[in-house]
């Protein structure tokens, strides 16, 4: 790393042929990458020869010279011990799409009206958390509940790696309350389903055949005013050969409702293609924090005893009403260090 390092140094310097734009923002990205595990290297390397030249030092001198170089080995030698921590952490493989933007899909489950109304509670749970992480987010489309909820809402989050910190929110979440409308106090267990999708920023990701899409048009509902009512500038596409179904229906022009629609059907075709050359492989996600598959129950929020579980790190966290309301910044971390922990064991071979 330290070599390739230098040599792209060496390139920027002197490029030949001619500028590339291309090619000078590839290299700025792929140096940026490799300097911080590569200067860490370089100070570790600095801070052995140190400790090496004062214990050559301690040991053909005496007296206060000696203690001198001893002492000051013993804050270079934890120096090097910090160092050598951050550089194992920092030579973890880092996923290529934890910079990618996102669509997070939440789906109503089993519970009926209280599913919906969950569903509704998370989905104001992640724009909250992305809202005050810096994020900024998008609604794509959206069913609503008769009982408040939604049965099916899908939006955007961009800016600062969404995808790094929300990727794991993935799967069957539960909850455990009373709902308003239980007259008698009666706890329910009801779920939704959320998927998080990396954007694909463009086509050779993936690849879409015109002949393979269902392109249908209505009107939509909801915020907008009466230009959303009146007009059928909703779309929805539907990708034939596996059966996957988009809509949008936010922007106010088919032209714009049709661009997001096939951003979210590519989101959605590069996930299902990159399970399935991890499962080709014996699978990444086995020895991560968790699959992501949407049958896999990942959460679960208990009302009556203030808990919010993961149960992929087996974690219990108190202040659900804090964390609902999008308090999630310690979850989030915990997982993504203890998918770090999970790499460094070498646990994702």
């Amino acid at each position: 790393m330290a070599r390739r390092f230098d040599e792209i140094e060496a390139e920027l310097a002197n490029p030949a042929g001619g500028f590339d734009q291309a090619r000078y923002t590839a290299l700025i990205r792929e140096r940026a990458q490799l300097e911080p595990p590569v200067q860490a290297h370089r100070q570790i390397s600095e801070l052995r020869a140190a400790i090496g030249a004062n214990e050559e030092l301690a040991r053909l001198e005496a007296g206060e010279l000696r203690d001198l170089a001893l002492e000051e080995n013993r804050a270079l030698i934890d120096r090097t011990a910090a160092l050598e921590e951050e550089l194992a952490a920092l030579m973890v493989p880092q996923d290529p799409d934890d910079s990618k933007d996102v669509f997070v899909e939440i789906r109503a489950g089993t519970g009926g009206d209280e599913a919906a109304i969950f569903a509704g509670d998370l989905a104001r749970m992640y724009m909250r958390f992305a809202e005050s992480a810096g994020m900024k987010v998008e609604l794509v489309s959206e069913s609503l509940s008769d009982a408040g909820g939604y049965k099916e809402i899908v939006f955007t989050v961009n800016g600062n790696q969404p995808y790094r910190v929300l990727k794991h929110e993935s799967g069957v979440h539960r909850v455990q309350r009373v709902p308003a409308t239980e007259a008698q106090g009666r706890i329910h267990t009801s779920t939704a389903t959320v998927a998080v999708l990396p954007q694909v920023e463009n086509d050779a990701e993936v690849e879409i055949r015109p002949s393979d899409l269902q392109v249908d048009t209505y009107k939509a509902s909801g915020a907008g005013g009466q230009h959303v009512n009146k007009t059928e500038s909703a779309i929805r596409i539907t990708h034939v050969p596996t059966g996957i179904i988009v809509a949008s229906q936010q922007e106010r022009s088919q032209t714009q409702n049709r661009e997001k629609a096939m951003q979210m059907l590519r989101a959605t075709l590069y996930d299902r293609k990159r399970r399935e050359q991890e499962e080709a492989v014996d699978s990444l996600r086995r020895s991560q924090v968790g699959s992501g598959e949407r049958s896999e129950k990942v959460r679960t929020y208990n009302f009556p005893q203030d808990r919010v579980t993961d149960h992929r790190i087996n974690r219990s966290f108190g202040n659900i009403r804090g964390i609902v309301d999008g308090d999630l910044g310690r979850i989030a971390q915990e997982l993504i260090a203890d998918q770090r922990a999970r790499l460094l064991a070498g646990e994702a071979q």
